[in-house]
């Protein structure tokens, strides 16, 4: 019993501790990448702004195109894309559009919402552009959830500039 009451003791003891830890770390997630495109602007607005086009040049829009839902009105704010992966729902929500960027809602079942910011910004002294991907999720307080926040850069950046490069890719072929 008294072994027991040891180990029990140790255990909460450790899980306090990481709970405390887990206390420093920040809640909110931000991953940027960011490519720099050689083509129209307006164009490369229009890939973005209008979720039918994303399947030109993202890697996810590719592999899911055919089970794609779109909104009846696109290019406009509350316009969507829903489709499934993994046996899961997701759905795409434009929130804002302005001059140069476009915010956007990911929304996974049983997952945080990300919020998307993709700006446009021209370069000096080039005709290039900037296209920045700007990604923030918001965690609970949970401990496993802030060490899960440690690692969302390593998780889901790539995806990003995949699909950075795509955009670039597709833009200057066309």
């Amino acid at each position: 019993m008294r072994l027991f009451k040891g180990f029990i003791f140790a255990l909460t003891g450790l899980f306090i501790m990481i709970t405390l830890v887990s206390l420093l770390i920040p809640s909110t997630v931000v991953v940027t990448k960011g490519v720099e495109v050689h083509a129209d602007r307006k164009m490369v607005f229009n890939e973005l702004t209008d979720l039918r086009n994303w399947k030109h040049w993202h890697p996810v829009f590719h592999a899911d195109s055919s089970g794609l839902h779109y909104s009846t009105d696109p290019m406009l704010i509350n316009s969507y894309c829903s489709w499934n992966s993994s046996g899961r729902s997701n759905k795409l929500v434009i929130t804002a559009i302005t001059d140069d960027a476009l915010t956007i809602v990911l929304q996974r079942q049983g997952e945080h919402e990300v919020i998307n910011t993709i700006t446009i910004l021209p370069l000096a002294g080039s005709n290039n552009m900037q296209v920045e991907w700007r990604a923030v999720t918001h965690l609970k307080w949970y401990p496993w959830e802030k060490f899960y926040g440690i690692f969302i850069e390593k998780v889901t950046g790539q995806g990003y500039e995949s699909a950075l490069n795509g955009l670039k890719a597709y833009a200057e072929s066309h």
